[in-house]
């Protein structure tokens, strides 16, 4: 990196898995755990057969872990995690701050991952059961419609329906058939339905009909209470399932499409209701009111909100990562290692085995395992998971200020002056990890009283990835190509300013499109301007070649805009055609002497500093002047430069381009137009006809409409 020039403060560098770092890692969960913000249940979680240990559902991509590929599985198991979820609106409220300056795409991916929705929670009877179930829907208005029931085939609660009836057995091969399915294959809308009847009924509250309650993996089992009111007419997938198990499908909202029995496509727009009782007539938005109202007076459920969006596992089960820092004691219960104790350090790593076997490998550490309770004094044990990675990074930024503080995670004064981050570059991969994960910690801290900010980084700015012809590099597909080869063969500048002359740094790089060799040729072009200026530093720029003066205005005006607009590529091509303007300025112009020339040289040297720093420091040299260039600033520039001389205008005939012509800036919509119909290429296309219309836009466009 060092090679590579990068502008990197390295007196604040640290590693997030020393000791000095991860000790505060602790810290921050001790704090999220006296707030309740940090606690431990048993739930079905993803499971990786391969790193044989947990994964949040952010680290679940297509079905497979994301670190191995591996088929991520469901295993039900006691872990530990950071209840983002209180966050949940606070998450998508704030985006509004971000607004403008997140790209749109990362704010609707977290939005989607949160996924808030308004409906009800509605309380179904279920026969022989004492207790109701409860089971959210974003469309109460179509509860008339609702013709079976169906619960989560892994949850708890078809367990306990399936008990004692004759469908237990078949139930328990189905579930056992299906728990190698991720969610994502679960939810597929193409994934063939299957289920089991329960023998069981529910109750619909409004119009007291039994419903058939039916277990199935089109349900997950975190999804609310793991059940849903199936309404076949107006959702697909319930409709799927009503076909295939021969259902009856009742149609409740008359959206104008043909009946779903007919064409077997649920009917899911807005419409009047129908076939509903006293909702009959109301529109979708009327219903919704109404239904929650009676639902409420009638003690039979509530508006309500809900969120796609789940409690963050930070369990782990492997030797790599932060402990946590909890003491398990019979008497006490959880309790949380003392500050003055921190950081409690991994145990020697010697004998112990490290390989992926389904518990951690701390749990073999007996000696470091058992402890003592640090509240009463008697025998306990430690907890032996490790907390997920992705804590480390979420605050990380935090730590940047205050690196060398030995005694706090970071000074609030550090804070205050540093951050929040003005621009952030990162990947669009972790739009619903790091960036959620750290947006959440801060709006904690915040509440705690140790920032002064909720939102962690202003702008944000996702780079794209070098590539070799047309997929990601990699050494298995021989397509692997070595940055410090490049640097080897083309020298430091040159390859940085190919990264960043090769397009917009949002968008990918094939680098074999990319000319290293071409970028060596400009670099030693530009640096042989410096050579060539003879004029004296500190000569009077104003009593040079005003068209030279005016090119090297315009082109650090138009690079210093295309630099603030993450332009790179197009601030590299100004300075390309300054560095044109200036040899023909030496060679067949007012010549090296001339102060302009010097003015341009040294432009061109500060803007090179930008992407080749080598190269224009030694420009910077040649030219007369003492180190650092770095320190010279950029040129003001003068406004009254950047008026052109001549504009181009265009000339359309019924709105295609005939010609195009050199106009002063200043010329009004009458002068425009009289040169246009007098130029002698218009007037043989028109051969005497006489114009519909003339429309004049000055300086830049006449348009003849025939």
């Amino acid at each position: 990196m060092r090679r590579y020039a990068c502008s990197f403060d390295w007196d604040r560098v640290f590693n997030t898995c020393d000791p000095e770092y991860y000790k505060w890692n602790q810290w921050l969960f001790i704090e999220l755990h006296k707030r309740g913000l940090a606690y431990r249940k048993d739930s079905a979680v993803n499971w990786c057969p391969g790193c044989q240990t947990v994964l949040a559902n952010e680290q679940v991509v297509a079905g497979l872990c994301e670190r191995c590929d591996t088929a991520v599985t469901k295993k039900k198991l006691n872990q530990w995690y950071f209840k983002i979820t209180d966050y949940a609106d606070r998450l998508l409220d704030d985006m509004q701050q971000l607004e403008g300056n997140w790209p749109d795409k990362v704010l609707t991916m977290q939005r989607n991952w949160i996924g808030r929705s308004q409906g009800a929670n509605v309380n179904f009877v279920i026969e022989g059961r004492t207790e109701p179930v409860t089971i959210y829907t974003t469309r109460p208005d179509t509860l008339f419609g609702a013709t079976f029931m169906v619960v989560a085939v892994d949850s708890e609660l078809a367990a306990e329906l399936a008990a004692g009836t004759a469908a237990e057995e078949k139930f328990m091969q189905y579930r056992d058939s299906v728990k190698a399915a991720s969610d994502i294959d679960r939810l597929a809308t193409d994934r063939p339905k299957s289920g089991i009847f329960l023998e069981r009924y529910a109750i619909n509250p409004v119009n007291g009909e039994k419903l058939p309650i039916w277990a199935s993996d089109y349900v997950l089992a975190d999804y609310g209470t793991g059940a849903i009111m199936a309404v076949p007419a107006h959702d697909q997938r319930d409709l799927d399932f009503a076909r295939a198990m021969k259902l009856p499908v009742r149609v409740v909202v008359e959206t104008g499409e043909v009946d779903p029995n007919e064409t077997g496509i649920a009917t899911t727009g807005d419409g009047k209701i129908v076939n509903s009782g006293s909702l009959n007539g109301l529109s979708k938005a009327d219903a919704i009111t109404a239904i929650n109202k009676q639902l409420e007076v009638d003690g039979l459920g509530k508006s309500a909100r809900n969120y796609r969006l789940r409690d963050w596992l930070v369990s782990r089960q492997r030797y790599w990562g932060t402990p946590i820092p909890i003491v398990h004691c019979q008497k006490c219960g959880e309790v949380a290692v003392p500050a003055d104790q921190l950081p409690l350090l991994l145990p020697d790593a010697k004998g112990l085995d490290l390989k992926p076997k389904g518990q951690s490998p701390l749990a073999a550490a007996t000696e470091w395992v058992n402890t003592k309770c640090p509240s009463c004094g008697g025998d306990a044990l430690r907890d032996t998971d490790t907390m997920d990675t992705f804590v480390d990074s979420s605050w990380y930024f935090l730590r940047y200020p205050s690196s060398t503080n030995n005694n706090e995670a970071f000074s609030r004064a550090d804070i205050d002056t540093w951050l929040p981050v003005d621009q952030y570059v990162g990947g669009v991969t972790h739009a619903i990890l790091h960036l959620l994960y750290s947006r959440f910690l801060t709006k904690v801290l915040h509440d705690i009283g140790m920032l002064g900010f909720t939102e962690p980084f202003t702008r944000l700015l996702n780079q794209g990835m070098v590539v070799m012809d047309g997929s990601a590099m990699s050494k298995s597909r021989g397509n692997l190509v070595r940055l410090s080869d490049e640097l080897e063969s083309h020298g430091v500048d040159a390859i940085r300013l190919s990264m960043v002359f090769s397009g917009p740094p949002e968008d990918d790089v094939d680098w074999s499109d990319v000319s290293p060799s071409g970028s060596v040729k400009f670099l030693s072009r530009a640096w042989r301007l410096s050579g060539d200026v003879t004029s004296k530093p500190g000569v009077d720029f104003a009593t040079g070649d005003i068209s030279l003066r005016k090119a090297t205005h315009k082109a650090l005006h138009d690079a210093a805009f295309a630099v603030e607009s993450f332009r790179f590529n197009v601030a590299v091509a100004r300075v390309m055609e300054l560095v044109n303007a200036t040899r023909k300025a030496i060679d067949s112009g007012p010549g090296a002497a001339d102060p302009a020339v010097r003015e341009a040289t040294e432009a061109i040297a500060i803007m090179l500093s930008l992407v080749a720093p080598f190269t224009a420091e030694e420009m910077w040299e040649r030219l007369g002047h003492k180190p650092a260039i770095a320190t010279a600033g950029w040129p003001v520039v003068d406004e009254k430069l950047l008026v052109a001389d001549a504009i181009e205008a265009v000339i359309q005939i019924n709105g295609k381009i005939r010609e195009r012509i050199e106009v002063p800036p200043t010329i009004t919509d009458a002068e425009i137009e009289a040169l246009a119909l007098a130029h002698p290429t218009i007037a043989t296309e028109l051969n005497g006809a006489t114009p519909k219309k003339v429309i004049a836009r000055a300086p830049k466009l006449v348009n003849i409409v025939l």
